[in-house]
């Protein structure tokens, strides 16, 4: 004959409080991530970066465009950290308005390409009879040569742009939709990957069972398990459409020359690069910094967001 089981452990265990709620995803997303130190820095300097061109110019007092003859081709003094123009404007606060015109460019640019590139990736995915219309249409574009067929959208819309909304308006609207058409193939390739994937799992084939209309599973099933992914991809995405743009306003392709961003001043510092090499070097840097750091932050959310790394 058994002895009968002690009740005190039992009853202890029952004395004792609830148990911790459970961590949250993006709590351990963050902790992931934090223990990249690339991306950490990363995000760093791009916080640094961002809140130095959108805020910099409310406390500095010179303006990008005031023109002080007396003042031209000034090196670096405490008046002028990074000197002046051969016009006398100062090259900080044209660095700064610089900023705020590429990173907007690079911003807008990204939502673009990755609203068509998520939305044909799902149709792709998800659809089989739309599979391979919708990736031989990817393929096309892929195998386009991006940065001729970018001039001739800028040679062939530039005046019609420039008329309806102006000059400023027009060429920024242009640039961002010439980059976003033109940079949206790697996310829906990486999206319809994704989505094959996953309309195969039970929760997708038990909420089929029940009659979940196709909306409705892409909306509430299949679009929140493929946003790891396209965050990724959206981080990658502003670093290309920053130095796309850059190069076409390098190229004189861009921004009118009286409108500054970081590749209209290396493109004007070019011609002034033996008497003056430091104007070259200024935009130089902060297009390869804001590169930079926005490609170690999307590696860090790589990690972060892949749940076979996670925890590691």
């Amino acid at each position: 004959m058994t002895d009968a089981p002690d009740p005190k452990p039992i009853a202890a265990l029952a004395d004792e409080g609830p148990t911790a709620p459970p961590r949250s995803q993006w709590r351990d997303v963050w902790d992931q991530f934090k223990t990249h130190r690339g991306a950490l820095a990363g995000g760093i300097v791009l916080l640094l970066i961002i809140l130095a061109v959108f805020i910099g110019p409310y406390l500095w007092p010179y303006d990008a465009t005031f023109i002080d003859i007396r003042a031209r081709n000034q090196g670096p003094s405490l008046a002028h950290p990074f000197g002046t123009d051969q016009l006398g404007r100062d090259t900080l606060a044209r660095m700064m308005a610089g900023g705020q015109t590429s990173i907007s460019v690079g911003l807008t640019a990204m939502l673009l390409a990755l609203v068509l590139g998520s939305l044909i990736g799902v149709l792709a995915g998800f659809f089989r009879r739309l599979d391979g219309p919708l990736m031989r249409f990817t393929d096309l574009f892929l195998s386009l040569p991006l940065l001729p067929l970018l001039l001739v959208m800028v040679l062939l819309f530039r005046e019609a742009l420039n008329s309806t909304f102006g000059p400023e308006q027009g060429i920024f609207i242009l640039i961002v939709v010439a980059i976003g058409v033109t940079s949206w193939m790697p996310t829906a390739r990486i999206v319809r990957g994704d989505v094959l994937a996953l309309k195969e799992r039970e929760f997708i084939l038990a909420a089929r069972s029940i009659g979940t209309t196709n909306f409705n599973l892409i909306t509430r099933h299949i679009l929140p398990n493929v946003m790891s992914p396209i965050m990724v991809s959206a981080t990658l995405g502003i670093a290309n459409a920053i130095i796309t743009e850059s190069a076409l306003s390098f190229l004189g392709l861009g921004f009118p020359p009286d409108f500054p961003t970081w590749g209209r001043l290396l493109n004007d510092a070019t011609q002034y690069l033996q008497d003056y090499p430091e104007r070259v070097f200024w935009p130089g840097l902060a297009i390869s910094l804001t590169v930079l750091a926005i490609n170690y932050m999307g590696d860090g959310l790589r990690d972060a967001l892949d749940p076979r790394i996670r925890g590691r």
